[in-house]
């Protein structure tokens, strides 16, 4: 249970708070206003890095050692959302995302939630439903979103930074509603 790739998906999981608390403005923690911890972005989109890096190796490394396992198939997709979730909360909390472009990560969320759900239902009638290509270039936009958006945070000096990160969250949302559908098409047919 403990191999090489679990335990990386595992830090993934338990370094998600140190993210949280990374991206965690001045003013929130005081209770006033104040400046923005520029610092504070800037470690955490290495931090985002460094975990985008470890799902990466996590899964090559289960495939090379063939060392694909029970647990690291059911905690890496659960630590993937769990990042995704919580960036996407602490970037709405800290107004990095706002006004409209909520909505984009609202539908992320909420695709996210739903997939989770429909995909343990159909593992109850021993249905699969593997990841489709454009699943996993809404993955890639929606990776370079959020590292976009916390980057834009540490470097406030350069704006085209959060253009890219909005740019690219709406195009995650709008690949999402696509790739959303295609799992719930599957899933319709399943239900009585």
């Amino acid at each position: 249970m403990l191999t090489l790739p679990n335990v990386l998906t595992l830090s993934r999981i338990l370094t998600v708070p140190l993210l949280v608390a990374l991206l965690w403005p001045e003013e929130m923690a005081s209770g006033g206003q104040g400046a923005r911890w520029t610092t504070g972005y800037a470690l955490a989109f290495g931090l985002y890095c460094l975990m985008g890096v470890t799902d990466y190796f996590d899964g090559y490394l289960a495939r090379a050692q063939g060392t694909v396992s029970k647990l690291g198939v059911f905690l890496d997709p659960i630590a993937d959302k769990i990042m995704v979730g919580a960036v996407i909360l602490m970037l709405a909390a800290t107004r990095d995302i706002a006004g409209p472009h909520v909505i984009a990560a609202m539908i992320i969320l909420l695709r996210e939630i739903a997939v989770s759900g429909l995909r343990e239902f159909l593992a109850g009638l021993q249905v699969s439903v593997p990841v489709s290509r454009l699943a996993k270039w809404k993955t890639t936009f929606q990776l370079i979103a959020l590292g976009a958006l916390i980057l834009a945070g540490a470097v406030p000096q350069f704006p085209f930074v959060q253009m890219v990160g909005i740019v690219t969250l709406w195009a995650a949302a709008i690949l999402t509603l696509v790739t959303g559908w295609d799992y719930l098409r599957v899933g319709i047919k399943h239900m009585d």
